[in-house]
């Protein structure tokens, strides 16, 4: 397992001349089928934790990144200083920086949630205290509360993803610039028992996503919805973001799809990185239309593709699950342990996919109204239940899985606020 940041850059496209071409559709399904699913015995885990970063006298005022890249001094990523060494925390997390300058620690994998807690907790405390000294602080939710959205980082890649979402509305440039998510990686599993894994990780989406929604008010204003930021994931582009069927057979859906589905960007050096309209990796293998003109894509081509997709639950050879906001500093672990632990066990797998089959595929109503929604709430309630009863698998101490039982069975019972 290894860390995979949602917008990485690319210097270009001349030095994939060199690297294997594919030789036709399905080589290219093919590829993705061995590359995004990767079968074993779940052993790691993984966390990105992502926040909005805020001057701390006025969280509406924009971000300075000259600033922030002051704060991160030789932790500050490429994309923000080119000169950067780029250097991980201290506990061996990278730093990456999403188009409005939200911040992203991604740990290395761990072998049990302790050691990912450990390893995860003190990355996160080093980067506070760094950000502090400059006067700079980190949001609490998953969606900016005090500003709109404003492109920061001025890369090829972002620029082309900004005048691609534009047509489409706001969801775009929202998602890039004012967004923030805690992602969750676990191991796919073994072979009899990935397809449903894959399932159970879709299934508890929505329940788990309205008990964790806290990015009501953005931009100053309450949007009246629980989960803005979902929202405007599922506004960007619909082929990119829709949930996938959780079919018997993944990895070939997964590789179908991804030829299917037209490029976002087209790295090209200095060029602008716009890809032609329309055109999916499939056409491109294929020659077809605008391709003619295209020298062949390669393995890395593909690689960078796979980037391009914002689904709820992501293959990248673990399962990266994408869709809770991003919690305060000092609540992420709550919702990871219980996702832990609710897949920890091929029964507790199958628990969870019939206790969530009836609000399957609800993402939309989970994010407009959350717990307000009693079918969601109903099924949310027994899904934690579910996942306290498992929290012993996790391999934390009974004091921290009797805070995070009282933390998570408060939030569906009610008796906290998620408005933030």
């Amino acid at each position: 397992m290894t860390a995979v940041h949602d917008f990485p850059e690319k210097s270009g496209s001349a030095s994939n001349r060199t690297a294997r071409v594919l030789a036709d559709r399905a080589a290219g399904e093919a590829y993705v089928a061995s590359v995004c699913f990767k079968h074993g015995p779940p052993r790691l885990l993984g966390v990105e934790l992502e926040f909005t970063v805020h001057h701390t006298e006025d969280p509406a005022r924009p971000l300075d990144p000259d600033v922030l890249a002051t704060a991160l001094g030789p932790h500050a990523p490429r994309t923000l200083r080119p000169d950067s060494p780029a250097a991980p925390l201290p506990a061996g997390s990278p730093v990456s920086l999403e188009p409005g300058c939200q911040v992203e620690i991604s740990t290395l994998p761990q072998a049990s949630l302790r050691e990912l807690n450990a390893v995860a907790s003190a990355d996160l405390s080093f980067l506070t205290t760094l950000l502090a000294r400059h006067g700079l602080e980190l949001g609490e939710s998953g969606i900016d509360a005090h500003r709109p959205p404003r492109r920061v980082l001025h890369t090829p890649r972002y620029a082309a993803m900004e005048r691609r979402f534009a047509p489409l509305g706001d969801g775009g440039i929202t998602m890039m610039c004012s967004t923030a998510g805690l992602q969750i990686c676990v191991d796919v599993g073994e072979g009899e028992d990935v397809a449903a894994r894959w399932a159970a990780a879709h299934l508890m989406g929505p329940p788990l996503l309205a008990t964790f929604a806290n990015s009501r008010v953005r931009a100053g204003r309450d949007t009246g919805t629980e989960s803005a930021r979902w929202l405007a994931v599922m506004d960007t582009e619909p082929v990119r973001t829709r949930a996938a069927d959780p079919g018997p057979d993944p990895a070939a859906g997964w590789g179908r799809r991804m030829m299917d589905t037209p490029l976002m960007v087209l790295p090209r050096g200095d060029r602008p990185w716009d890809a032609p309209d329309g055109l999916t990796f499939g056409d491109w293998i294929c020659g077809r239309g605008a391709a003619a003109v295209l020298s062949p894509p390669t393995v890395e081509d593909l690689d960078y593709h796979l980037t391009t997709m914002f689904t709820p639950v992501r293959p990248h050879g673990y399962l990266e699950i994408r869709y809770l906001d991003a919690q305060p500093p000092r609540e992420w672990l709550p919702p990871v342990a219980l996702v832990s632990a609710l897949l920890a066990r091929p029964s507790t797998v199958d628990e969870v996919r019939e206790l969530c089959a009836p609000v399957a595929g609800r993402w939309a109503d989970a994010a407009r109204a959350g717990l307000q929604d009693d079918s969601i709430a109903a099924v949310a309630k027994d899904v934690v239940e579910l996942g306290i009863t498992e929290l012993g698998t996790t391999g934390l101490d009974t004091e921290t899985t009797t805070e995070i039982a009282e933390s998570v069975r408060a939030r569906v019972n009610g008796s906290r606020s998620h408005q933030r």
